[in-house]
């Protein structure tokens, strides 16, 4: 995986994010509106993805879009991100948009290393994740949850449950006494994908997890 990172690379706080190339072409913009938001120094280290739908997804699923099926990479993707996360005097954050914030909600459930996790947009929709998570151990200190208010008003019947989906999920996490937001963006899911991300990863730094 390619790595991309901005901010100072002595920084104590950094954050982990997986990209496409749609996310590097904003990557610059989120960055400074993190840094504005919260006035702390760090470094956000993107990992850029080649196979979207395979290196981000924790099991093998149907395609719900489009022909191309999702596939069983996210272990191998978190290996190689947790490798490149071994000093263990920095703080780490974890966060992502659309299938990489579903791919950062599933981290949590299998590491301790991140302290939180930002979960911009999740793809909440993909089958069985709401299964695997009440099932699952969250293993960090605080849940940002976030979706845009056109997301679930989709003709897509599987995609149109991310509403409920999150609804429910979020409700869990709380009776779960987790640290846990869940905020509404306007739009639909293609609206201001840097802005919602760096939302989420600012309210995570507020937390003083």
């Amino acid at each position: 995986m390619e790595i991309f990172e901005l901010g100072e690379s002595s920084a104590q706080t950094v954050l982990i994010q997986p990209v496409d190339q749609h996310d590097l072409e904003v990557i610059e913009s989120e960055f400074e509106q993190i840094r504005r938001s919260t006035g702390k120094d760090l470094l956000l280290r993107a990992y850029k993805v080649k196979d979207w739908n395979k290196e981000l997804s924790p099991w093998k699923a149907p395609a719900v879009f489009g022909k191309e099926d999702f596939g069983e990479g996210a272990s191998y993707t978190l290996s190689e991100i947790v490798k490149s996360c071994e000093d263990e005097t920095k703080t780490y954050y974890i966060g992502g948009y659309s299938l990489a914030a579903l791919f950062s909600l599933w981290a949590v459930y299998q590491t301790d290393l991140f302290k939180g996790v930002a979960a911009a947009s999740p793809s909440m929709w993909f089958p069985g994740f709401d299964e695997y998570m009440k099932e699952g151990d969250l293993r960090c200190g605080g849940v940002y949850l976030s979706l845009g208010d056109k997301e679930e008003k989709v003709r897509n019947p599987v995609m149109a449950t991310v509403g409920d989906r999150i609804r429910k999920a979020h409700a869990m996490l709380l009776e779960q006494s987790v640290n846990c937001v869940l905020e509404w963006n306007q739009g639909n899911h293609f609206k201001e994908p840097d802005v919602r991300t760096a939302k989420g990863f600012a309210w995570l730094l507020d937390q003083s997890l």
